[in-house]
């Protein structure tokens, strides 16, 4: 079976972990900090502060920025749950924007018609791995004081215009399995923002920098050293990783050409976390037949994502229903995504290839 995602760890990894569980010293600790300056140096911002997943990575970089109940926060509907999900957590209202028909991502041309006396700031998603367009982000965003927090959750690596996601901006990344590299579970938050950086470091642990002197409302968002000393090893092997992702993606793009089927645009700077391709009207069978027909030789594929949010019934217990997102809900019919992780070899994109040109 070749599978959607799959995590590479080698003894590197195991040993690592091992040192941990010898040492006795489990918790937050000596190893977060060095994966912490590891990971800030690779992005190239100030700070970093581990978390226990990306979607606490979204909470406690919103709080940060003071996001609270009344607010509003501009991000895209076609993205996971956390994104939007963490905006209502702290009382605040998120406001979708369509996404471009090329890469998914938010469009920025439509920001501006969103801004209210409300909007506080604006959260765009670097989905699939694929660079924003963050000039244009921060060119409203200046115009209208707003804040920048980057879900960077699928787009450790990515960057736009030579400059990586995460290092201008308050950024958040996300350690599944999944993801390009893994923790198991853990994410981070990157900023240049010293108040920033101490209010994250306060949340993540309950509301404190020093043991039982709670000065404001926090959670325990903390990552132990465990997971981190996975993250030093697997942060080590990010750019070979990444270079496979690509190298495979470049391989699907020459190669595979069928009629029905759109490749995902290949940018400068796109680390891959997915290779999405959308299933048209003129293909041979639907999506989920296709899918299904792959699953039976053997290819496993994902839907990201399968309804937009505003279409979920959570959104639409919310009033979002009379919400029209029209590139969000025609791409979410379309879209399925192929195995491209770094154990993917040649023969098994030639067998995905082959599987989806004689699909009758």
């Amino acid at each position: 079976m070749i599978n959607i995602s799959k995590p590479f760890f080698s003894e590197e990894e195991y040993e690592s972990a091992l040192n941990v569980l010898k040492s006795g010293n489990l918790a937050q600790g000596e190893k977060v900090l060095e994966f912490e300056d590891n990971f800030r140096k690779f992005i190239g911002s100030k700070e970093a502060i581990a978390v226990s997943n990306g979607t606490s990575a979204l909470h406690t970089s919103l709080l940060s920025h003071g996001i609270k109940k009344d607010d509003e926060v501009i991000t895209t509907s076609f993205t996971f749950a956390a994104t939007p999900n963490t905006i209502l957590h702290t009382g605040a209202t998120p406001v979708f924007v369509d996404i471009n028909e090329d890469d998914f991502n938010i469009d920025p041309d439509k920001i501006e018609e969103k801004i209210t006396k409300k909007t506080k700031a604006i959260l765009p998603v670097h989905l699939f791995g694929c660079p924003c367009n963050i000039d244009k982000i921060e060119k409203i965003a200046k115009k209208h004081n707003l804040e920048i927090i980057e879900d960077c959750a699928q787009a450790i690596g990515t960057s736009f215009n030579n400059i990586i996601s995460g290092s201008r901006f308050t950024g958040c990344f996300s350690f599944y399995p999944t993801k390009n590299i893994t923790t198991i579970e853990g994410g981070m938050i990157t900023t240049n923002n010293d108040m920033i950086n101490e209010k994250c470091r306060m949340i993540r642990n309950h509301g404190s920098k020093e043991r039982y002197k709670y000065e404001i409302l926090g959670h325990n968002f903390r990552m132990d050293d465990l997971r981190a000393s996975i993250g030093i090893v697997q942060l080590k092997k990010i750019s070979i990783f990444n270079k496979k992702r690509k190298d495979n993606a470049l391989y699907l793009e020459e190669n595979l050409n069928i009629n029905g089927i759109i490749k995902p645009e290949i940018k400068k700077g796109h680390t891959f976390n997915q290779y999405t391709i959308r299933i048209t009207e003129d293909f041979k069978r639907t999506r989920d037949k296709t899918a299904e027909i792959l699953k039976e030789n053997g290819i496993m594929t994902g839907i990201y994502y399968p309804v937009p949010m505003h279409k979920t019934i959570l959104y639409t217990k919310l009033g979002y229903s009379n919400q029209v997102l029209q590139v969000s809900e025609k791409i979410s019919k379309e879209v399925l995504s192929l195995p491209i992780h770094p154990e993917i070899n040649q023969e098994n994109l030639d067998h995905i290839i082959n599987t989806l040109e004689n699909i009758k």
